[in-house]
């Protein structure tokens, strides 16, 4: 017998047929002798069109009232799925993130989990009652609902899997695991068995969408096996159909390059004629930190005229606008000649654990965007991954090359 968290996403409990499908899934488990938690996000859209009416109301709302309505859709979730499971004759009931308690900070809108009391729910499980739980939300010090920001029901289940010291976290999504890419773009990726939480967290950051990146951290940092797999599919034969990510000590032998992840989320800027003088990224920097633009991928060089430095960057598409407007803004104080942006970019990374045992990951990689005719703008390393900031019409052709460099194309 294990004990197991189940979490399924926006898409697996989008109506009605589904969470009566997802409640067959949890059946399956309760079936096989699990003790069982189930971790629900609201019903696909729901979400959005509850921010829709706060800031109908308010584009300038409450934070405190914003999170009572928008974490009432995981609320209608968690009931329905337990109906569901009640009619199933399995023994089942709803909890809210306030019932439990998943205690958070105050930070309203994007709150921080500090602790989950478990003693009841132990109990309830130890008897064979399913846990059905609200995801995305908890209570905040003074008692108010709080919500974890997009995504947080992934992290809602992880936390909860290591609160209750869980065998596993099972998160249920609209795929059926992780690629070595994009399968819609490179037919012949390859579902991987496992990923370490390493690789996981860096293809989540860097424009992989199966998990989200907050939950990837909190597996790393307990412990917790997770495992992503498919509502919707179960491959026969297989006991663990979906991709496991686990603790590096469980793959035995490391693949050179896991995946291959990209960002169609980046803008670049170049500030050409900056003063090269100390303190200068300081403040070209220091304004952006302040309006809250993050800046990824940095990269200085001497100007032409060799007494001044060109510095170029890339944000967040959509902050694109703002970082320009405080640029300019600051463009007394900063002195640069002129400020270039560009949003027609992509950034194109390879990941993997066996780079820090393996020599020329780097140069195979700009060996074979340079064999298809491709400019690299900007590149940036770590120990086990190496991202480039090429032009967005070659996507697909970067992504095609690359995995067929590293040996990750399906047999």
């Amino acid at each position: 017998m294990a004990r197991i968290v189940l979490k399924f996403g926006g898409t697996s409990v989008g109506d009605i047929d589904r969470i009566k499908n997802v409640a067959r899934k949890v059946k399956a488990e309760v079936d096989a002798g699990h003790q069982v938690a189930v971790v629900v996000s609201a019903m696909s859209g729901v979400t959005n069109k509850l921010v829709e009416y706060c800031t109908s109301i308010s584009p300038l709302h409450d934070a405190r009232e914003y999170d009572a309505v928008v974490a009432s859709g995981e609320q209608v979730t968690s009931g329905l799925t337990a109906l569901a499971l009640q009619e199933l004759g399995i023994p089942a009931r709803s909890w809210q993130g306030w019932q439990i308690a998943i205690r958070t900070d105050d930070v309203h809108a994007k709150a921080r989990i500090g602790s989950i009391e478990t003693e009841e729910l132990e109990r309830r499980l130890s008897t064979g009652e399913v846990a059905v739980v609200a995801g995305f939300q908890g209570v905040s010090p003074n008692g108010r609902i709080t919500t974890l920001g997009r995504g947080g029901s992934d992290t809602s289940a992880v936390a909860l899997a290591a609160a209750l010291k869980a065998d596993r976290c099972d998160i249920y999504t609209d795929v059926d695991g992780v690629y070595t890419t994009d399968p819609r773009i490179v037919s012949k990726a390859r579902k991987l068995s496992k990923i370490t939480y390493e690789e996981m967290l860096e293809m989540a950051s860097l424009g992989a969408k199966v998990l989200q990146t907050r939950s990837v951290e909190m597996a790393m940092k307990h412990g917790v096996r997770v495992q992503v797999l498919s509502s919707f599919e179960k491959a026969a034969g297989s006991d663990l159909p979906g991709t496991l990510v686990v603790d590096e000590d469980e793959i035995v032998e490391q693949e050179l390059v896991s995946g291959i992840a990209y960002s169609r989320d980046e803008a670049k800027i170049t500030l050409i004629g900056v003063a090269d003088r100390p303190g200068v990224a300081a403040g070209v920097f220091g304004p952006l930190a302040d309006a809250s633009v993050n800046v990824d991928m940095i990269v200085q060089n001497v100007s032409e005229d060799g007494a001044s430095t060109d510095i170029t960057f890339t944000v967040p598409k959509g902050d694109l606008e703002r970082a320009r407007n405080v640029l300019e803004t600051a463009r007394a104080d900063l002195q640069y000649g002129r400020l270039l942006a560009d949003s027609n970019v992509v950034k194109v990374s390879v990941i993997g654990v066996g780079m820090r045992s393996h020599a020329g990951v780097a140069q195979r990689m700009f060996r074979s965007l340079a064999e298809k005719g491709i400019n690299i703008q900007v590149i940036s390393t770590s120990e086990i991954k190496v991202s480039v900031l090429i032009a967005e019409e070659y996507t697909e052709l970067a992504l095609r090359a690359l995995h067929t460099a590293y040996g990750l194309d399906a047999a």
